[in-house]
């Protein structure tokens, strides 16, 4: 039996001339976003405010985790052109704050890390004001690819290790607990600022979030997100349970008393969500 949404994830279809706009650039370019394809429940408010995903690799993943919607299977070849259309798109849309995240790779050799390094790249040459965020996958924690984004020199790196330690296996596909946060250990020691994410309402209990919390600050982990899990089609994980708002906002209260310099926490926060503001207010600490 699935459960009642409560009132608190009642969501406001938004949409305006900077939907449009964002809508019609994305599919002009023939750009995936997150947005679209993991069926973000945000889609309405962020393009509204003229903020998107973009998601790069193609739109089929090569893993196939319970909660994720993306289609799974065997990816194409990787768009060539594909790093400057997004960097045009970025130009475009005028964004202050980009993030950009990818399928998974594991098809290829390098997992995809110089198709990243070059779409940063390019934005960086088109839009040298814009802040990049990236959401990367986890490389197997290959050092060597890692550095490979490190390297290009976004100004955030984020890789989400998702859930709880005894969770993991139950959830994602072919990530490892372990293996996420030695990938986010790797780019904490890059220096660049490290974020990660966590999905609640998926079978854990609050003692294993504080546990994962502390695990990714010791990882070197400064930024954080943390969401409720809506399952996004029928064949994915059903919720567990819908987290109140209130323990959301302990969350945030023992992330800060960690150490993180800024915590996302609530029902509809999403990886990229407010991810402008989160920066902007890092800044000004």
């Amino acid at each position: 039996m699935r459960l009642r949404k409560p009132s608190w994830l009642k969501i406001k279809i938004s949409g305006g001339k900077e939907y449009v706009k964002i809508k019609e650039i994305v599919e002009k370019n023939n750009l995936h976003t997150i947005c679209s394809s993991g069926k973000c429940p945000n889609i309405g408010e962020c393009w509204s405010k003229g903020a998107a995903t973009f998601m790069i690799g193609g739109d089929i993943c090569t893993r196939s985790c319970k909660f994720c919607a993306t289609q799974t299977g065997k990816p194409l070849p990787l768009d060539e052109n594909e790093p400057f259309a997004i960097a045009n798109s970025v130009k475009l849309m005028n964004l202050r704050h980009t993030v950009i995240t990818s399928v998974d790779r594991d098809d290829l050799n390098d997992g995809g890390a110089n198709h990243w390094a070059k779409t940063i790249l390019e934005i960086r040459k088109v839009a040298p004001d814009t802040i990049i965020e990236v959401l990367i996958p986890d490389f197997d924690a290959n050092s060597d690819l890692v550095k490979i984004v490190v390297d290009a020199s976004p100004d955030i790196i984020s890789h989400n290790i998702e859930t709880a330690r005894r969770l993991t296996p139950q959830i994602r596909s072919r990530a490892k607990y372990d293996i996420s946060l030695k990938t986010l250990s790797i780019i904490a020691q890059s220096g660049i600022m490290t974020k990660s994410g966590i999905m609640v309402g998926i079978g854990e209990n609050k003692e294993e979030i504080e546990e994962t919390m502390v695990d990714l600050y010791n990882a070197g982990c400064r930024m954080l997100t943390i969401g409720q899990y809506l399952q996004p089609t029928k064949e994915n994980l059903e919720v567990d349970r819908y987290v109140h708002p209130d323990e959301f906002a302990y969350y945030k209260d023992f992330g800060i008393q960690l150490g993180f310099k800024q915590v996302e926490s609530g029902p509809l926060v999403r990886s990229s969500y407010m991810a402008e503001h989160s920066f902007s207010n890092l800044l000004n600490i």
